[in-house]
């Protein structure tokens, strides 16, 4: 079983929106993807809608904190902010370490649509990202 943590700071948007696409992608392979923050903010409502839009329903994901998955053998770590890659706690781990600091969206301002368009964008830049880590790291 290869063991994929994905960490932000909040665990609300864009690890969640990780955790989606890499289950996604990994789908029929012997993969568990877990997300986490170094701080829980809750599901992004946000979020979870636009991921619906992609045809993934992330509703169910609850906001982790990283100190809940001490004891986990990661094979890969995914941070997908400059801030929970600074600020996570060290815990005991051979993972592959990889990094890649994605917009927050949910520092988007303006109307209800405008917003929504930055997580579309920020999405669709997540996406991409996943395809590619999923067929370069992870076997079939």
């Amino acid at each position: 079983m290869t063991n994929i943590l994905v960490l932000c700071t909040g665990n609300s948007c864009r690890s969640q929106i990780a955790h989606g696409y890499l289950e996604h992608f990994t789908d029929g392979r012997k993969v568990k993807i877990y997300s986490a923050g170094v701080e829980t903010h809750g599901v992004n409502p946000r979020a979870i809608a636009t991921m619906r839009e992609d045809g993934i329903d992330i509703a169910g994901n609850t906001s982790n904190n990283v100190l809940e998955y001490t004891d986990i053998d990661f094979d890969f770590v995914i941070t997908v902010c400059d801030n929970a890659k600074e600020r996570c706690p060290y815990f005991p781990t051979e993972a592959i370490k990889f990094h890649y600091n994605f917009p927050d969206p949910a520092k988007a301002q303006g109307t209800e649509e405008e917003i929504m368009e930055q997580f579309r964008v920020v999405r669709g830049m997540v996406k991409e990202y996943c395809e590619e880590f999923v067929k370069t790291n992870v076997e079939s």
